[in-house]
């Protein structure tokens, strides 16, 4: 698939990794990551995690952003063990199924493909998400990760 035909790449703007709360981590977010800083499990979950309204969600730094957003590196300092919920940027469940949010989402990420159809963005969405494990079931699943 040629590039205008994405419906998505990445264009490391880290906008997604602007604001606090929205990071919730599963328990494979934790093991995966901890795993990839080498360090023991209440380790990581002292430095990184805070728990709030029953989930774990990973910490912001002072300015905002996520605390593994690297600014000077233009990214993520973390990206091969990212959470699922960061992997799964901008397919969310509410884009996929909401054409408005898929509208509104473009104004908000550069990397979102304003050519594409909303429904060749749905498309590619659920296949990405299939092709990645990271469709998500059950009552502690992000929201944003559950079938449509």
């Amino acid at each position: 698939m040629s590039e205008s035909n994405l419906a998505f790449e990445c264009r490391r703007c880290g906008h997604c990794c602007e604001g606090q709360g929205g990071i919730i981590l599963t328990e494979q977010d934790v093991e995966r990551l901890r795993t990839h800083l080498g360090l023991a499990r209440e380790e990581f979950l002292t430095m990184a995690v805070e728990f709030k309204s029953d989930r774990n969600r990973l910490r912001t730094g002072p300015d905002g952003y996520c605390i593994y957003y690297r600014q000077d590196l233009h990214g993520c300092g973390i990206h091969p063990a990212r959470p699922d919920i960061c992997r799964a940027w901008p397919f969310f469940r509410g884009n996929l199924l909401d054409r408005l949010s898929w509208e509104m989402v473009q104004d908000y990420c550069p990397g979102v493909n304003p050519t594409v159809s909303h429904a060749e963005f749905v498309r590619q969405g659920q296949a990405y998400l299939r092709n990645c494990g990271l469709v998500a079931v059950g009552e502690d699943a992000p929201a944003a990760l559950r079938p449509i």
